[in-house]
């Protein structure tokens, strides 16, 4: 009795994480470069620690190099009120549609940037990574309005996001 109920047990455990797995994620078909560069908004995100000390006004800007890869530089508002920054590169993964970026702010280290959802007009984008432990909604303006927002939360449960740890960056 005791070994048949371990065994379903077992199975009942190995069945559940079968039905909670996510699927592998996936990006955008394209991204046009030239339409992505420029500044970004945060409007959410899910903690992280390199932005631990950052309170708001969190930007992203990206702009276009001549060797192809895009320049990545990010600021935020801490909580004395000083202007924290970090700037690296994005490289385009090849055969990718421009959809996922290896992003270093401190070379040999590199992290994934994968573009999971875009809006037609690239008024917001969401930015993810392949194990689903990061995530940035991010706009073209410093507030998204609440039917946008919505397009763009449902592009990342869409993508097997939970979303109960997304904080919702302020912005002036």
């Amino acid at each position: 009795m005791r070994r048949t109920a371990a065994f379903l047990l077992a199975l009942a455990t190995s069945v559940a994480g079968i039905v909670h797995a996510a699927p592998p994620m996936q990006t955008v078909e394209s991204v046009d470069l030239k339409r992505y560069a420029g500044m970004w908004y945060e409007i959410a995100n899910f903690p992280m620690f390199y932005q631990r000390n950052c309170v708001g006004d969190t930007t992203a800007e990206y702009t276009m190099h001549a060797d192809g890869t895009m320049g990545v530089n990010n600021r935020c508002r801490t909580k004395d009120g000083d202007i924290d920054s970090a700037s690296g590169t994005a490289t385009v993964v090849d055969g990718s549609g421009n959809a996922k970026f290896e992003v270093s702010f401190f070379k040999p280290f590199k992290g994934d940037y994968w573009v999971i959802g875009l809006d037609p007009d690239y008024r917001w984008a969401v930015i993810g990574t392949p194990d689903r432990k990061y995530l940035w909604i991010l706009s073209r303006s410093p507030q998204l309005p609440q039917e946008e927002l919505d397009k763009a939360l449902a592009a990342a449960k869409s993508q097997g996001y939970q979303l109960d740890e997304l904080r919702y960056t302020p912005q002036r």
